[in-house]
């Protein structure tokens, strides 16, 4: 141990002291011997300090933790002290015990019974009825001599509307004149056949010539006679002229105009006016994909148009559309309405209110709910202040309340406020 200390002292001696050290030991001088003495006493007292000193640190951190050990210890006491001076959960139901501050913060009510109607509001537009628009098309190709009509003019069934100078017209008047007189040629043909036949002088086969010319003769008249109608000329009207009257066929509105007057008409595909009977319109709606589940054909509407927005058009729906619009992903729902003193003009805007037929519902405040984990749910008292979680499905909210289709029964009482204070 002695040789150890010396050993520590040594080392901890500069090169310095090493040298003069080793000059008195070389020196055999007694001075060196008492220096080295002194050295090494000094050395050992520093080394007993260092240990005291380390004890005393490791007697501190153990203290300290044994203080941090204890409070610990104690905290999970005294919080659950507290909760349960607040509340008892017992399993599944949670109980207020008496004198619990959170009495006054808890508010129960019973769940409430209400007659609703859902209502499912769209923008609408109104059209014209496809069944009653016509488009008036040119027979036969000419030019427009004279137009009577104008946009937007209401017109009746037979109303002259324009008037066309046509080639064909007379060319139609001159197949019927052919037709006729190649039939009084083969009727006569015909009618000397037969003579001759029974005095026996013709040969049959030229009666039967002469029939066959006959009756080919009847059906080139029936052709152009039919050719006639369809431009719209009785075949028996007396007056030949190349001027055609373009006529309504139905009683509407023109409420498209392509024409006027000294334009040369040589499409009879293309129409030269629309005209549509507004006495009936529809009211078009387009319900969006989710919602169309929610309109059945004969439901009730209310629709109010902006041009008349104190007004309220009562109707049911005529028609749902069984093919989904692949762009705007909406179905078409129509709703017809009379217009006998055309009110109700194509292309209005308009709100349309499809009116769910009526059905009595629990409901409960929004307030009541309670998201946990996603799910809606609501305290039930089952005891006097003893209340248990229960999930419910809420089909729809309407203002501050809840419309509920299950996980609650009418009559029921539940925690209508402050139930977030429950929810673990």
């Amino acid at each position: 141990m002695a040789r150890l200390i010396v050993d520590l002292g040594i080392a901890q001696m500069t090169p310095n002291q090493v040298s003069e050290g080793n000059k008195y030991e070389r020196s055999g001088d007694s001075l060196t011997r008492i220096w080295i003495a002194v050295v090494v006493v000094a050395l050992s007292a520093t080394v007993a300090v260092g240990i005291m000193q380390i004890g005393a640190l490791r007697s501190a951190m153990d203290a300290t933790r044994s203080a941090i050990n204890a409070a610990t210890s104690r905290a999970p006491v005294t919080t659950s002290q507290h909760e349960s001076s607040m509340l008892i959960r017992e399993g599944a139901q949670i109980s207020v015990p008496e004198g619990s501050p959170l009495r006054g913060k808890l508010t129960v009510g019973a769940v409430e019974e209400r007659e609703i109607q859902r209502k499912l509001i769209l923008p609408a537009v109104v059209e014209a009825d496809p069944a009653r628009t016509v488009k008036v098309l040119p027979p036969v190709a000419g030019r427009v001599t004279d137009l009577m009509v104008q946009l937007g003019e209401r017109v009746v069934q037979g109303q002259e509307l324009a008037v066309i100078d046509s080639g064909d017209l007379a060319q139609a008047y001159a197949d019927i004149e052919k037709a006729k007189s190649v039939r009084t040629l083969t009727k006569n043909a015909l009618d000397r056949q037969l003579n001759l036949e029974k005095a026996g002088g013709t040969a049959i086969k030229d009666r039967e010539q002469a029939q066959s010319d006959y009756s080919q003769a009847v059906a080139e008249l029936d052709r152009a006679e039919s050719r006639l109608r369809a431009i719209g000329v009785p075949p028996d009207q007396k007056e030949q002229s190349r001027l055609l009257s373009i006529r309504a066929p139905v009683s509407g509105s023109v409420i498209d105009l392509q024409v006027a007057r000294g334009a040369f008409l040589n499409d009879p595909t293309a129409a030269i006016m629309t005209i549509a009977n507004l006495g009936t319109v529809w009211v078009t709606a387009n319900v969006p994909e989710k919602d169309t589940a929610s309109v059945t054909k004969g439901q009730d509407v209310e629709v109010v148009l902006a041009a008349y927005p104190g007004e309220v058009f009562a109707g049911k729906v005529l028609f749902i559309s069984d093919v989904l619009d692949p762009d705007t992903r909406r179905t078409k729902v129509r709703i017809a309405f009379e217009n006998p003193d055309i009110r109700l003009k194509p292309n209005m805007f308009a709100n349309a209110t499809f009116l769910a037929p009526k059905l009595t519902v629990p409901v409960v405040p929004t307030l009541a709910l309670v998201l946990k984990n996603e799910t809606d749910q609501v305290f039930v008292e089952v005891a006097p202040w003893t209340f248990e979680a229960r999930p419910i499905e809420v089909d729809f909210q309407e203002g501050d309340k809840a419309i509920v289709s299950r996980g609650v029964r009418t009559g029921e009482r539940i925690v209508v406020r402050g139930g977030v204070l429950l929810n673990d």
